[in-house]
This record gives C-alpha cells, structure tokens and sequence, in this order.
C-alpha cells in the first residue's frame, strides 16, 4: 500500500533506513539487500534510505555503497525513491559520497550534519550545500543531535531552505512543535525522525516517517498515514498502537540496525544478523526479544 509522492512528499511518506545485509563473513549481500528492498516496497514503503547509520554507513567503503545504491535502484528504483547517505564529518568526503551516489543512480540524498567535531551554524550550512551542490539530487537533511553534538538552527534551516536542492529534513531532534514552525516557515517536507513521533508530526504538518520500525510493521506504518490523510484520526492512533511493541523491539535497546537486523531475519526475508564492528550482532536471547516484540505487534507467530 505505497503512497503516491506529491510536492509536499517529495521522496513519499514512509521510507525504511534500511540496514545493509551482510553474510556471515561481514560481506555485503547484495543480493540479500534486492530481496529486503523488494519486500518493504511490496509492503508499503514508497521510498527506502540507503547508507545511512542504520545502514552501518561509517564502517561499508565507497564501493560497497556505490554497488549497494545501483542494486536497489535496479530492483525497486521503478516503484520507489531510493535516497542515499552522504554523511560525514569530513566534508570532501560526504561530497564525493554524494557524487558517487547520484552515479549509481540515486533519486536524492540524506545530508545528515557532521556528528562529533560540532562545527558553527556557518561551518554546518556551508557544509551542507557543498554536499548538495556535488551530488546535484534533491536533499533531505538530517537533524539528529543527539549524535552529532549539533543542532539545525532555525537561521540555519531558513538559509538551506533557499538551495534549490534542498526539499527536505528529517527530524530526529524530538521539538514537534519547533518542527511545525519550520515546516511553515521554511516549505520543506518534514519527516520524522523518530518511530514514536509519527502522529505527532503529521498532527503538525510533518509528510512522513523515515524509520526504523518500518523494517517490520511497514504495511501498518502505511496504513496509518493513509488513514490520517482521509481524516480518520481515531483508526490512525488505533493502528499505530498495534506497532508499538515492534517499535520498542527495534529501538529501545538504542542499536537499531542490530536489532532490525535480527527483525528481519526473524521475518525470513534476510539469512542472518551479521554486522561488522564496533557493532556486535544480537545474541540469541536479544533476537528471541525482538521476534517477542513482533508477535506482539502481530507480523509473527508467537514462540511455540
């Protein structure tokens, strides 16, 4: 149940960070990635973001993600916006991720702010548009200070707002209410970018979700938008509910791609849960937490 993009939706309403499977040997399954993109395209996302940090961006190489990129865009790029991570604290190198993406074939970019060396609102906007200007795609950006050490500021957004590129931000800052303002100052398409503050964004004006969840519960997650375009508040809030246990699953524990990881595996659609380090792929009891998880939210079969 994809929705269709509109001006205000410009990559759709609901993508999945989608993780980046890998064999057991920590190699990237490209073929595994086709299936996984092919099934939450068939399960209602209308738009997937590769390379990002669910996607263990900081630890897969240039090729990898460039051969990851094409082999998406080959198995859904008809049916869904295919956006890729060109994240980085070093800026030369999130432009060439940007240029590399776009010649793989992707529809935009997701420019998240450089995390750790928290440069000035100056540094963080000029950075930005340098990204967006090599890979010359539409951007989303990525506000997500809790792990970068900086935020967007609201000067910062009205500046990046006037690059032609730039259509988009997703919000993980958690501020609905500094969400709506800049949603209507600026015009750009807000997407949350926090599982739990779907409602309240779109309640605010927000176009979307970019989440994690949605690996799991992406029918549902599409479900509830569509039920809160045609008014239908109460069965939206009634359908987001039954996810909240395969939301709490996937992000509580705060590693996300190990747990979506080990969500999808249970789900059949990926062989396995490897990850490469720092990461550590869930164990056999965070997994039986996880498939717990979604059997609460009814898109797997309890445990016998």
């Amino acid at each position: 149940m994809a929705l269709p993009s509109t001006p205000g939706r410009p990559f759709g309403a609901v993508l999945t960070a989608m993780v980046t499977p890998m064999t057991a040997d920590g190699a990237v399954d490209l073929e595994a990635a086709r299936a996984l993109a092919t099934w939450l395209v068939d399960h209602g996302n209308d738009g997937l973001v590769l390379n990002g940090t669910t996607g263990e961006s900081p630890t897969t190489h240039a090729p990898e993600k460039a051969e990851l990129v094409a082999a998406v865009v080959d198995a859904v790029g008809d049916r869904a916006a295919v956006l890729a991570g060109a994240g980085s604290n070093d800026t030369l190198h999130a432009a060439r991720m940007a240029e590399q993406a776009a010649e793989a074939g992707a529809d935009g970019l997701l420019v998240v702010s450089p995390y750790y060396s928290r440069p000035s609102q100056e540094g963080l906007a000029r950075h930005m548009e340098t990204v967006a200007d090599a890979g010359g795609l539409p951007v989303m950006l990525y506000d997500v200070p809790g792990r970068t050490g900086v935020r967007i500021a609201t000067d910062t957004y009205l500046r990046l707002a006037e690059h032609p590129l730039v259509v988009a931000t997703k919000d993980a800052s958690g501020d609905v209410a500094a969400a709506a303002d800049l949603a209507g100052r600026t015009g750009l398409a807000w997407y949350s970018g926090d599982d739990t503050l779907l409602l309240p964004f779109l309640a605010h004006g927000g176009a979307g979700i970019v989440s994690v969840a949605a690996h799991a519960v992406p029918d549902a997650f599409a479900e509830v938008v569509a039920a809160w375009d045609t008014g239908d508040t109460a069965r939206a809030l009634q359908i987001f509910r039954t996810t909240l246990p395969a939301v709490a699953a996937l992000n509580g524990a705060g590693f996300q791609a190990v747990m979506a990881k080990a969500a999808v595996e249970a789900l059949g659609v990926v062989p396995g849960r490897a990850v490469r380090l720092p990461l550590v792929a869930a164990s056999d009891d965070e997994a039986a937490a996880v498939r717990a998880g979604l059997a609460a939210a009814g898109v797997l079969a309890p445990a016998p």
